[in-house]
């Protein structure tokens, strides 16, 4: 693996310009948990996220799993689902070396670090869905609210990840919305 050179949120706001990546900008204090951004940051316009970097068990592959800020996934159903064997968080020291940043800054634009493609990338059915997600730009002390195609243009073209969109947490049912 090649260590990743880590870009700077200003190169990696070149590159999204570059690549015609519509988004909006918005500065704001650290936020380190999804909590702390909904109290911090309530109104952004996109879809709210959470982003699990995950290794198996040996260590030998990587995830970043982004779904919805206020779902949360059952690691050992999530790996029998991706074949995966011991699926578990990874470190921090991990997420340096894969993503070149740290705890607190996890989205899907940090994969621009991951020069090897070493990490597989799945999102929820439901943010592939949104019209804009929310991402943090390397640093948590910023959130873009970024177009949805465009993003999985720019991961697709730019970082050349292939993105799985997968169904990991509860939909709604029609039926629910008509309830009282």
């Amino acid at each position: 693996m090649t260590d990743p050179i880590p870009h700077t949120t200003g190169q990696l706001i070149d590159l999204l310009d570059q690549a015609r990546v519509r988004y909006q900008r918005f500065f704001h204090p650290p936020v380190f948990t999804c909590e702390e951004a909904r109290a911090l940051c309530p109104d952004l316009p996109g879809a709210e996220t959470k982003n699990l970097f995950l290794r198996d068990g040996k260590g030998k592959r990587h995830f970043l799993v982004t779904i919805p800020d206020h779902a949360s996934v059952n690691l050992k159903q999530l790996g029998e689902l991706l074949g995966v064997k011991g699926l578990t968080f990874a470190s921090p020291e991990r997420l340096m070396r894969y993503l070149g940043i740290t705890p607190g800054a996890v989205s899907l634009l940090a994969l621009v670090n991951d020069v090897d493609c070493g990490v597989e990338v799945i999102l929820d059915t439901a943010l592939a869905d949104a019209v804009s997600i929310l991402s943090h730009p390397l640093v948590n002390t910023e959130t873009l609210s970024v177009d949805t195609r465009d993003l999985l243009c720019f991961l697709s073209d730019t970082t050349r990840h292939a993105v799985q969109i997968m169904t990991l947490t509860a939909q709604p049912q029609p039926d629910a919305l008509l309830a009282d």
